[in-house]
């Protein structure tokens, strides 16, 4: 993810997935900085995440628990998952992709700001379960660009198929396995 973020650096409005986006680029002015505040925020959303399911951290270092727990819910909910939102908005694949990327949006910004109010409120438990669900959502960036990988070697789909489909695969599995997770482990 970090490499594929780095094809970002300079910024510029014809860089890899940009080159498809163009009629919302030169269309829609806040296009571009919205895209690249979601693509900045999110590779940081990924390695705060990381931290928070070390039990090593968890039980040595409950400080640096905390403080990446709070910038990683911070940049969700006021970076990542709005702008996640926007773009989601003007998606390729038509209606079908719009709707999963918007979804997507909204529940991980739901779930983690639940995951904050039951942490404030010291419910450390059900904290936990939202957490999980969060960054399942949050490594959909990493399942996606997997999924549409496996689809185009083994079947060949048109583009958009492939973008409709990736755009469910991309989240739902992710969070099917935290619940499975969260019944199995917590």
């Amino acid at each position: 993810m970090l490499r594929i973020t780095l094809r970002y650096i300079p910024f510029g409005n014809d860089v890899a997935f940009l080159q498809i986006k163009q009629t919302e680029v030169s269309s829609i002015k806040s296009y571009l900085p919205i895209f690249y505040l979601h693509v900045y925020s999110a590779i940081f959303v990924l390695l705060a995440g990381i931290t928070q399911f070390n039990s090593t951290i968890l039980a040595k270092y409950k400080r640096v628990h905390k403080v990446s727990g709070y910038f990683y819910s911070g940049v969700v909910i006021l970076l990542a998952a709005p702008s996640g939102i926007f773009i989601g908005c003007f998606a390729n694949g038509g209606l079908i992709a719009k709707v999963s990327f918007v979804l997507l949006g909204v529940l991980w910004f739901y779930f983690t700001l639940k995951a904050i109010i039951l942490i404030l409120k010291g419910e450390v438990i059900d904290h936990k379960k939202y957490m999980w669900r969060s960054f399942a959502l949050a490594c959909s960036a990493i399942s996606l660009r997997l999924w549409k990988v496996i689809l185009v070697y083994l079947f060949h789909p048109a583009p958009m198929d492939v973008y409709q489909i990736i755009a469910w695969l991309g989240w739902i599995p992710n969070l099917l396995i935290a619940e499975w997770l969260i019944k199995r482990k917590i």
